[in-house]
């Protein structure tokens, strides 16, 4: 008995020993490994792009194609006129020009496949001027799409997914300012508005069934609508008596964003309204910490985009979700950022909520610049150092990184789950020695 019991106490001591021996060998490879990281940083997904401004002070992005490869806005030159502008990542920022006996033009919206822009052309003397709306297209560049039966004057906000319908603001008979929508067929049609004297639309449906913009009702406030073909212009409740406005909406219809006076403070706060079955209701997003902050644009999983100020009074680009709520994307993507950029506007989305534009403040150049950030993980087998071999440089990638969570955690959270646990771990291991 007092032998086995030797036994099985050396057998302990063995394991225990190896154990740690082990356990040592494991913290060496992760320090060394966490060095090599502070080094190369190869591990970091998500991306911004600054897109410049043609080597002029200033750049907005406004929209973007569904897939993130063609963004739109305009630039502003040194005497301040702006001009409408299309990236793309192999040909950077083309200047789209401005329509025949125009000076400026702006470029508000694109189409899903990238391929259709609509914005404004400005006509400028010295006491006054003109806005037209235009389309662009690469086969015939920039065209105007006409106007409303009573003056010349309008613009073009948005544009569906499908590029078949364009929204805007002209002005109708008796110099009424009307939201309008405008197909290839019908040409441009008032909207109408809810009772009292002005309508703007600045959002469509991918099919361009459903737009929403405000209107004034005949109190003469200013309250948010969505607009369809079956009921007409109707009017969206807003977060407290009065007033709301509306700016994008999701592909499906059913996800609208604007802003609203809150009805806790009367300021102007985020908002979004969702479809419940039978109406439309608002939500509060709140704000970074300040007092005022505005969506511009949604998906139909609610992930929402605009700007908010923070506790500093600065204007701040944020992303809201039902889970996280209100984020400021320059605190979460800072390891993106420079020291001393920012940005300050979320001004579009895609559809599936991974590509985001807008505009912010580029500490490298010293200018306000437009940007697209790319948001979101992607999944894949397990080759964490994208390498083309599944190896230990993987695993000890995963096993450092181990038990993380957040948004920015690059390729280690294989599954794209915003945690690194077991389920990365397992998919390295099932796939350790592929493309080897």
């Amino acid at each position: 008995m007092p032998e086995k019991q030797t036994t099985l106490g050396t057998r302990l001591s063995r394991y225990t020993d190896a154990h740690r021996v082990r356990r040592a060998l494991w913290l060496m490879a992760w320090l060394v490994f966490g060095w090599t990281l502070s080094v190369t940083n190869p591990l970091n997904a998500q991306s911004l792009t600054w897109l410049g401004t043609i080597g002029h002070p200033m750049s907005t992005a406004r929209g973007v194609s569904d897939d993130g490869s063609a963004v739109t806005g305009w630039f502003t030159r040194a005497d301040g006129k702006n001009f409408a502008f299309r990236w793309t990542p192999s040909g950077g920022m083309q200047n789209l020009g401005t329509l025949p006996q125009h000076h400026t033009s702006e470029a508000n919206g694109i189409s899903g496949d990238g391929n259709r822009i609509v914005g404004v052309a400005f006509y400028q003397v010295p006491y006054g001027g003109s806005w037209r709306a235009f389309l662009w297209r690469p086969e015939n560049g920039m065209r105007d799409i006409g106007q409303l039966p009573g003056s010349g004057v309008n613009r073009a906000d948005a544009i569906s997914g499908d590029g078949s319908v364009i929204v805007g603001t002209g002005i109708d008979y008796g110099n009424a300012i009307r939201a309008f929508r405008w197909t290839s067929s019908s040409g441009m049609v008032s909207l109408g508005t809810l009772g009292g004297s002005e309508s703007r639309a600045f959002g469509v449906s991918r099919n361009g069934s459903v737009i929403v913009g405000w209107s004034l009702n005949h109190l003469g406030e200013r309250w948010a609508f969505r607009w369809t073909s079956a009921g007409g212009m109707q009017g969206l409740y807003p977060l407290a008596a009065c007033c709301g406005e509306a700016y994008g909406v999701s592909d499906n219809g059913l996800v609208i964003a604007g802003r609203a006076h809150s009805a806790v403070t009367e300021r102007w706060h985020a908002c979004l309204w969702t479809w419940n079955s039978s109406d439309y209701s608002p939500r509060d997003l709140g704000t970074l910490g300040g007092n005022e902050s505005q969506a511009l644009a949604c998906t139909n999983n609610q992930i929402v985009v605009g700007w908010a100020h923070n506790a500093s009074g600065q204007r701040r680009a944020f992303r809201w979700t039902p889970s996280a709520g209100m984020i400021d994307l320059t605190t979460v993507y800072a390891s993106l950022l420079s020291s001393g950029s920012y940005l300050e506007l979320a001004n579009d989305i895609t559809p599936d909520g991974r590509f985001i534009v807008g505009q912010g403040y580029n500490a490298a150049t010293g200018r306000r610049e437009a940007y697209l950030l790319d948001t979101l993980c992607i999944g894949h087998s397990g080759d964490v150092d994208a390498n083309g071999c599944i190896d230990d440089a993987d695993l000890l990638g995963v096993l450092f990184a181990f038990g993380s969570t957040g948004e920015i955690l690059g390729r280690v959270d294989v599954n794209c789950d915003g945690t690194v646990d077991d389920a990365d771990l397992l998919q390295v291991l099932f796939n350790f020695g592929s493309g080897c």
